[in-house]
């Protein structure tokens, strides 16, 4: 009975992690049409997204941890919630000085969010399908960090469009994940039919 309720607890959280990866995705793949479309000719709703970004990871991160065992359980995510919110304050003024510094802050938020999201996703690793993709999005962020605040420190001054090949990526990944969690889904469904 107890194995039972188990398995049940686990298919739930991973019915979870399945529309979470989903909506993760169709809001970055939001964010960069709106960042392409009207961020370059509005310098205000530029920031606006700049800012919305790390604020919707802190908020996603937050629903997240709650709905996957409980905060207590979710370190990594809670530090990643408290890091995101840190960021878009960060943002918000970094806005006011310039975009090389905005994007300084992003490189340092890529890092942090990145390194917090790959301890996430080899905490579940033995629990749940789709974390390879989580492992390097995590990684990748970390190493988009890097290449950011090199960039932030050359003369060029950055837009919006410099952080968008990192959002358009990161909802790649997150699309993968719900995909291969819905295959994985289809998969058992078909196996348990079978055995009747």
């Amino acid at each position: 009975m107890a194995h039972y309720q188990l398995d049940l607890v686990r298919a739930d959280r991973e019915r979870w992690l399945k529309q979470y990866y989903f909506l993760r995705a169709a809001f970055s793949i939001a964010w960069v049409v709106a960042a392409f479309a009207v961020g370059p000719s509005s310098p205000a709703i530029a920031g606006v997204l700049l800012a919305l970004y790390p604020a919707w990871d802190a908020a996603a991160n937050f629903v997240d941890g709650l709905r996957s065992g409980g905060l207590n359980q979710n370190r990594t995510q809670v530090l990643n919630v408290v890091v995101s919110l840190a960021t878009t304050i960060a943002v918000l003024i970094a806005l006011q000085m310039s975009m090389n510094w905005v994007l300084g802050v992003f490189g340092m938020w890529a890092i942090l969010s990145g390194l917090l999201q790959l301890g996430t996703a080899i905490r579940r690793w033995k629990s749940y399908g789709a974390q390879w993709a989580m492992v390097l999005s995590g990684g990748q962020s970390a190493l988009a960090g890097g290449f950011f605040i090199f960039q932030a420190t050359t003369p060029m001054s950055p837009t919006i469009a410099t952080v968008t090949g990192y959002a358009a990526v990161g909802a790649v990944y997150f699309l993968v994940s719900a995909v291969w969690l819905t295959v994985g889904e289809w998969r058992q469904r078909a196996k348990r039919a079978q055995l009747g």
